[in-house]
């Protein structure tokens, strides 16, 4: 069985892979998202998104505390509105702005995915791809937004909303896939894991 090495604290990143059979090992990067942004001079949400994911990658990659014979997987996500490249707010009063702002509307989360193939004798593969989806917010009210503010839920996440927590009752529908939403497409990891020569099943985890 191959290892896959989650490079990501997201606990919603973990149980979405767990659900769908895998037990990914975890090794949270020490990456400073800001200095990565400014040092590639991106500024459009996929590719800050991508960057982002390659960086957290390399960094696990090169961790002497890593697991040997692993798939490694940097994620990050991003929301796209109104011209910003939104990622988790910096408090509750921006939090709550940005609510505001994008209720009864919609925006497009972009999750970027790094895989590097740490494997021995592997094929030796750094791939990445972006999954996007548009999210179309419900169009909730102001003693809404400050009930969910104060639960904490949207200063941890990318874009302050979550699909799968509090916030999912305040996102009418996705167009996408909705486990991008979440912080990990399923379909197109499954893609990069066999583009490095691995079969999805063979991370599936032993089943007693």
């Amino acid at each position: 069985m191959t290892t896959l090495l989650l490079a990501s604290a997201s606990p919603a990143r973990l149980a979405t892979l767990r659900a769908a059979g895998l037990d990914p090992a975890v090794l949270v990067s020490s990456v400073d998202e800001p200095a990565v942004v400014e040092r590639y001079g991106v500024t459009d949400a996929e590719d800050v998104c991508l960057v982002l994911a390659k960086a957290k990658a390399e960094d696990v990659a090169g961790d002497d505390e890593r697991p040997e014979d692993a798939l490694i997987l940097g994620c990050d996500s991003v929301l796209a509105f109104d011209g910003e490249v939104l990622g988790k707010p910096a408090d509750a009063a921006e939090a709550t702005a940005r609510w505001r702002a994008m209720r009864g509307r919609s925006g497009v989360l972009h999750t970027g995915h790094w895989l590097i193939d740490d494997r021995e004798d592997s094929s030796g593969a750094t791939i990445g791809g972006v999954a996007s989806v548009t999210v179309h917010f419900a169009d909730v009210t102001d003693a809404e937004i400050d009930a969910y503010v104060a639960t904490g839920e949207p200063l941890k996440v990318a874009g302050a909303f979550t699909i799968d927590g509090l916030g999912g009752a305040f996102v009418k529908g996705v167009e996408g896939d909705h486990h991008a939403v979440v912080g990990v497409s399923l379909p197109l990891l499954r893609d990069l894991v066999r583009e490095a020569g691995v079969a999805w099943t063979d991370l599936w985890a032993a089943r007693g």
